[in-house]
């Protein structure tokens, strides 16, 4: 029922718009126009949008009768300049043969109050027009303007570009820098000639980490401009390791408590630098109240909306500025720009109050007084010192200059391609055409700046790093001291000339704002509980670990063959462990093993001087010559296991003690049963000493020492000894020793070995009390009982020594065995051959 009724209602409103006259058939408009500030209407109109004043007066509407227009206070000579601007490159642009020849363009610039929305309703009234009664023809008329040039703040320009954009009306901006406005999805006709906020924070995120401030406070203005640009600068500071200590947010219109709750956590507040990511009408009320309360000591960084403000630069109250360090737009110089500015006056157009009202803020007069405080109207521009003729710092104003031809050459394009088209495409531009054509403009300036807007509507994003410097005169200045460039590759956009900034106070030195101070290399971060990464301990690296770099957030452990250093800054080659020839302990040893060796020599000799004397041919010189060499071998190879091992020496050390041992046992069993063959020869009838002559000691010599060859050649044929480095019993260094490859190889040689000697030790002790005056095998027994103790002890010592011990243990069971063999078979016998010779006789030998 309700749908046929509201299509009742839509056929009749239908039937009365088409039998209805056309002249009955207008609009009225209910309230009272929105009227620009400065206007002059040509062919083609450029609508703007500033704040040429500070505020709009606040009312509060009773709703019983009709509201009176916005009242806006506190003249902003700044934005008033930005106008003056906009019209200056305009008249430029009609003078110009070569920009728009034969088309005039015209202007209409409103007055926002710095009220969103007094921005949206200045939007509406660009778009419409200025008419109280609108007809059927009106829409038939070409638009009110092409284009708007928008509002300097972010919060403004975002309500006009989302009330504008489907309209498909440009909107291009000179100093709305929110990041949140390349969304081409929810702006689609937004353009601007500054930079977005995306890469000035990602630029102040890197500055800050250029200077190593790892610890920062922040200050944002509570709207869409401070606080996407806070956030995309926290994003960018927590990939290069910067932490904020806090962030708070403030507006101007914030009560006073606010502003002092802020101050106070700026005093408490650990960290020397504060990033203000504020505009610049929010900024002033905090600098004020940090002034009354003299705060300094803080190193201030800023966002282009302050750090180039001729207004803070000029009050003696922020001296405390001084140091302050941003990036601003590029500055330029715009020809021929003073010169308009000054020749502003109230007379080019005498019922414009806005006119009016300049004059009067910038000469301190009234044209409703006469005398002294009396405007005449006589006052030159000229004479003033203040932010409206003051062209040193052209940064915004020359991209007003820039957007102002931005529309110009976009224009132009459309014009010349309808020049060039056929007939049915002839007519008027239409803010659709302006905006398909502007995606791809492409323009020089004067000031040699090429411009161009990639899909998102931005232009290449260029700064200047300024830094707040006292000048001679002592003034405050603004020093380029770097630049940065988002076309470059990412490790050269940001370029800083260190040694030409002046710190806060003046200082020239760096200022150092830290949670923790740096950990040096050989120590690693520790972050702290609850704090942010930022704050941490340093921990001193694990043995067997390092740091190399400063503020490393781990160590990380040596290659196997490497040791950290004591500074645990470096790893170094673990210290290699052998038995060298060159430390006390080899030397020792390589000095009994000659001692041993020349004593065997001396023996050796003599025997051989005495050899045809009772007691060398009685104990069988043949074998004694024999033993005494294979002692000597025993002595020598001692030697093969100092030295750093090598493949050889691994395989030489093993098999010569192996074989030069068994052929020595060899000698001294075939010794002891010479001395058992030779009691038993003495009984009637026996026939022994026969069986076991001298060919069959010589061949159970060779017999026996042969098996041990074979051993030790089937050991080096399948699982050689070789070089290996032990990295497992000690971490700090390497043992190197031989492997013994085959295990059961080494055992099989010690085994056979000691089972030699153990045989020749049982003999030798059968044949201890055999009546002889000099009764070998006592000696023997002795010498067999120290080699089977040596031996004994050397197995448990051998497998629980580390490293070069090993060694030592083993040579030291070779050198005590050998010892003891020479020492109990042959110094009794030296003892008689040297002192009692009366002993060595054959009748003594025979006696019994």
């Amino acid at each position: 029922m309700a749908k046929s009724t509201e299509s009742l209602q839509l056929l009749l409103l239908i039937l009365h718009c088409v039998f209805m006259p056309a002249s009955s058939q207008v609009c009225s408009l209910l309230g009272q126009p929105a009227l620009p500030s400065l206007s002059v209407e040509r062919e083609i109109n450029i609508g703007a949008v500033f704040s040429i004043h500070r505020n709009a007066r606040l009312k509060i509407h009773n709703y019983t009768s009709k509201p009176d227009p916005t009242t806006c206070v506190s003249l902003n000579l700044r934005e008033f300049k930005f106008a003056q601007t906009l019209i200056f490159a305009i008249e430029e642009i009609n003078n110009s043969t070569k920009l728009l020849p034969g088309i005039s363009l015209g202007y209409k610039i409103y007055d926002s109050c710095r009220s969103i929305a007094q921005t949206i309703l200045s939007g509406m009234a660009l778009m419409n027009g200025c008419e109280d009664t609108l007809s059927d023809t009106s829409c038939s008329r070409p638009p009110a303007v092409h284009a708007i040039v928008e509002e300097s703040t972010s919060s403004p320009t975002i309500g006009l570009a989302s009330v504008v954009g489907p309209f498909n009306l440009p909107v291009i901006s000179h100093f709305a820098t929110c990041a949140c406005l390349s969304d081409r999805k929810r702006y689609p006709s937004f353009f601007r000639t500054i930079s977005s906020d995306y890469y000035q924070s990602r630029a102040l995120a890197q500055l800050v980490k250029h200077f190593g401030w790892t610890w920062v406070g922040t200050v944002r203005s509570r709207n869409d401009y401070g606080n996407n640009g806070i956030a995309a600068f926290e994003e960018a500071a927590k990939e290069e390791g910067v932490c904020i200590e806090y962030s708070e947010a403030i507006l101007s219109s914030d009560p006073q408590e606010q502003f002092l709750k802020i101050l106070e956590v700026i005093k408490k507040g650990t960290t020397k630098v504060v990033l203000a990511f504020m505009a610049l009408g929010d900024f002033l009320p905090l600098l004020t109240i940090i002034s009354q309360h003299n705060i300094t000591g803080i190193q201030w960084v800023g966002s282009e909306s302050w750090i180039t403000s001729g207004t803070l630069a000029e009050t003696k109250e922020f001296s405390f500025l001084s140091g302050a360090v941003g990036f601003a737009i590029a500055n330029a110089k715009i020809t021929g720009l003073r010169e308009f500015l000054l020749n502003v006056h109230p007379d080019q157009e005498p019922k414009n109050e806005l006119l009016k009202e300049f004059w009067e803020i910038g000469f301190h007069c009234s044209f409703r007084l006469i005398g002294s405080d009396g405007c005449t109207g006589s006052e030159r521009l000229a004479e003033l010192q203040n932010e409206y003729t003051d062209v040193s710092e052209l940064r915004i104003v020359n991209k007003v200059y820039t957007a102002v031809y931005a529309i110009a050459y976009t224009l132009q394009n459309v014009l010349k391609d309808f020049r060039s088209s056929n007939s049915s495409k002839r007519g008027w531009p239409t803010p659709q055409m302006v905006l398909k054509y502007m995606r791809d403009v492409r323009f020089t300036v004067k000031t040699g700046e090429e411009i161009f807007f990639d899909e998102s509507g931005d232009p290449v994003a260029r700064y200047d790093l300024v830094n707040w410097q006292y000048a001679e005169d002592g003034s405050m200045q603004f020093e380029q001291v770097g630049l940065y460039d988002s076309s470059l590759p990412s490790q050269q956009r940001l370029q800083v000339n260190q040694e030409h900034i002046l710190w806060v106070e003046n200082s020239v030195q760096l200022p150092v704002s830290v949670c923790s101070e740096s950990c040096p290399p050989g120590t690693r971060k520790a972050v702290q509980k609850g704090r942010p990464v930022c704050c941490y301990d340093c921990i001193p690296c694990a043995e067997g670990e390092v740091s190399n770099e400063t503020d490393s957030s781990d160590c990380f452990p040596c290659d196997l063959e490497y040791w950290s250093n004591e500074s645990k800054d470096r790893c170094v080659l673990k210290v290699i462990e052998f038995l060298s020839y060159t430390e006390i302990m080899g030397m020792v040893l390589c000095i009994f093993s000659f001692i041993g060796v020349l004593l065997t020599a001396m023996v050796y000799f003599l025997f051989y001087l005495h050899k045809e004397t009772s007691i060398v041919r009685a104990n069988n010189s043949e074998l004694s010559f024999l033993l005494l060499f294979s002692l000597s071998l025993c002595f020598l190879c001692s030697l093969t296991f100092i030295g750093r091992p090598t493949e050889w020496s691994c395989m030489l050390r093993h098999t010569a003690f192996g074989i030069t041992f068994v052929l020595c046992i060899s000698c001294v069993l075939g010794k002891t049963l010479v001395v058992l063959m030779a009691f038993r020869a003495t009984l009637p009838g026996s026939n022994v000493m026969k069986l076991f002559g001298p060919l069959q000691q010589r061949l159970s010599v060779v017999f026996l020492t042969l098996i041990q060859v074979i051993i030790c050649v089937l050991w080096l044929t399948i699982s050689p000894p070789f070089p290996y480095m032990n990295l497992s019993y000690y971490r700090e260094k390497i043992i190197l020793e031989c492997n013994l490859g085959s295990p059961f190889g080494f055992w099989a040689v010690l085994g056979y070995t000691g089972l030699l000697s153990i045989m020749c030790f049982l003999l030798a002790f059968l044949a201890r009390k055999l009546p002889d005056n000099f009764n070998e095998a006592k000696f023997i027994t002795f010498s067999m009982l120290i080699f089977c103790a040596v031996w004994l002890t050397f197995i448990p010592a051998y497998v629980s020594s580390p490293g070069k011990f090993t060694v030592a243990v083993q040579i030291f069971a070779i050198l005590a065995s050998s010892f003891g063999l020479l020492f109990c078979i042959f110094v009794p016998k030296c003892y008689i051959i040297l002192l009692k010779p009366e002993k060595n006789t054959k009748k003594h030998m025979m006696r019994k």
